[in-house]
């Protein structure tokens, strides 16, 4: 396993076709500040900050590039994956592929310890996060038995998971 720059790891994204990511965390400390103004009832700052995103996702949707998502929550949500629930349909309208996977359907998955992506089917790519939800170090891999258990999981995760539009939490 190698550790990549932030760079790095933009450059692999941009390049990559098709991007699968599962999450596992329930908070980021990359979003700190679209969560205080969440919180803060700055809905319109928010709905601003998760457009930049949905722009991003249409572009790469425009050039034939596609992102698939699973994020592995907890219920009741936090905060921080209420607002996400929330926004994240920006995303999905322009092209994104969300799906949510309540941890009570995944009890008999086994997920790797990072959130990953797998990029192409040619590389893995783990963030691993602090204890407070920031990056600590991005790992990539294009060992071929990795990358296909790290595709293999996430396929089936994905299946399980239910999508964007179809989840509704309680």
């Amino acid at each position: 396993m190698e550790s990549i720059s932030v760079q790095r790891r933009g450059a692999l994204a941009r390049a990559s076709r098709d991007t699968c990511k599962l999450e596992l965390h329930d908070y980021y400390g990359a979003d700190k500040e679209d969560l205080k103004l969440f919180l803060a009832a700055d809905l319109d700052a928010v709905a601003a900050s998760y457009r930049q995103w949905a722009d991003k996702v249409e572009e790469k949707e425009r050039g034939g590039r596609h992102l698939r998502r699973v994020r592995l929550i907890s219920e009741p949500l936090s905060d921080y994956q209420r607002m996400s629930v929330r926004y994240s349909g920006m995303a999905v309208d322009a092209g994104e592929d969300l799906r949510w996977l309540p941890r009570r359907l995944a009890s008999a998955l086994v997920v790797p310890a990072n959130d990953m992506f797998v990029l192409d089917g040619k590389f893995a790519m783990f963030n691993v996060l602090d204890g407070n939800g920031e990056r600590a170090d991005i790992q990539l891999t294009d060992d071929p038995a990795i990358v296909a258990r790290c595709l293999e999981v996430f396929e089936v995760a994905y299946a399980v998971a239910i999508p964007h539009r179809e989840y509704h939490p309680a």
